[in-house]
């Protein structure tokens, strides 16, 4: 049974496997923090909206049409789980229902980990450097001008998207480098 954490639960707990859930925090929230992306910034967006991109099931492209309905407004971050797939309709259904097709959007492959891999892109640009990249689930995608906050937003604006998306190791070591750097000086 798909469904994330709520439908493996419920499949163990049918077999009768005891099952105990242990607090943690959100791939939204961990893989966001690593990026320096806030969910919401007094100024930028006052709101969070954390959906499923996941086309199976009952879920189909027409509640995907309807569920971008009703995120797609001014000052919000979107984060997109299990969307990959279906990136390219839920980044035109946003902005059919009037998201700025310049909002800056970042798609994450395994955040968080040593091999993830980004892609930055405008919300209009992101599905097409996303395949370019040929990002792989699992990938979660953050949608919102929260992302201009990111120090890694300004060197990847506008790149083309025929550009390696880069890793969480090479984005380390070159933060390593610069610490470096400022300590020689």
């Amino acid at each position: 049974r798909a469904g994330g954490g709520g439908g493996e639960l419920e499949y163990l707990q049918e077999r009768g496997v005891e099952v105990r859930c242990v607090p943690g925090i959100t791939a939204a929230s961990g893989i966001s923090s690593s990026l320096g992306i806030p969910l919401t910034h007094r100024g930028v967006a006052d709101n969070v909206q954390f959906i499923t991109g996941h086309l199976r099931g009952e879920f189909t492209s027409a509640k995907l049409k309807e569920l971008a309905q009703k995120v797609a407004y001014e000052n919000t971050t979107v984060v997109i789980y299990m969307g990959l797939n279906s990136l390219p309709q839920m980044s035109r259904e946003l902005m059919d229902n009037g998201m700025d097709p310049g909002t800056a959007a970042v798609a994450v492959e395994r955040g968080t980990m040593a091999n993830q891999r980004t892609v930055f892109a405008p919300l209009e640009s992101l599905s097409g450097m996303v395949e370019d990249a040929q990002l792989e689930s699992p990938t979660l995608i953050v949608v919102g001008n929260v992302v201009t906050l990111s120090p890694t937003w300004q060197g990847h604006r506008g790149a083309s998207s025929g550009e390696r998306p880069s890793t969480a190791a090479e984005e380390q070591k070159e933060g390593e480098g610069r610490r470096r750097l400022r300590e020689v000086k």
